[in-house]
């Protein structure tokens, strides 16, 4: 079995899932992290995750290289994309990611938003987990069993 691990590093990651009613469960991470999801309420739907989970891993490590240089003023991030149903089944289409970051005036503000550009290519190119694995479209393996 390969040795469970959290945080930013490399190692297995998992989730796992309960059922509360029809099309909402309880999801609760190796380190004890909980959220909700599905149902017609205010959870996140599964796309809402995956536009959240491409936004946040690759604004995580903008931030990680920005900070370095001047603390943010306003940092903000929006994912979007469509929904469709074609040939291939439902997927997304036209996925976006959108930053708007401001830094102090000054010699350290003038280095993060040189860094900026540089830092959010490198992330979408190479260090982003989550939008480089769904664009190099990583095959999933389900199974289930009665239990």
């Amino acid at each position: 079995m390969t040795e469970e691990t959290g945080g930013t590093g490399l190692g297995h990651r998992s989730i796992s899932m309960e059922r509360v009613s029809k099309g909402v469960f309880d999801v609760t991470n190796a380190r004890g992290g909980t959220m909700r999801i599905g149902g017609d309420g205010p959870a996140f739907t599964p796309v809402e995750l995956l536009l959240a989970a491409i936004a946040g891993c690759s604004a995580i490590d903008v931030d990680f290289i920005t900070v370095k240089r001047a603390e943010p003023e306003t940092f903000t991030v929006e994912a979007s994309g469509d929904k469709v149903r074609d040939d291939d089944g439902n997927h997304m289409r036209d996925l976006q990611v959108r930053f708007s970051v401001s830094f102090p005036e000054g010699e350290a503000g003038d280095r993060a938003r040189e860094m900026l550009p540089r830092a959010i290519a490198m992330s979408h190119d190479r260090l982003c987990t989550v939008s480089r694995t769904v664009e190099l479209g990583t095959p999933i393996d389900t199974a289930g069993s009665e239990g």
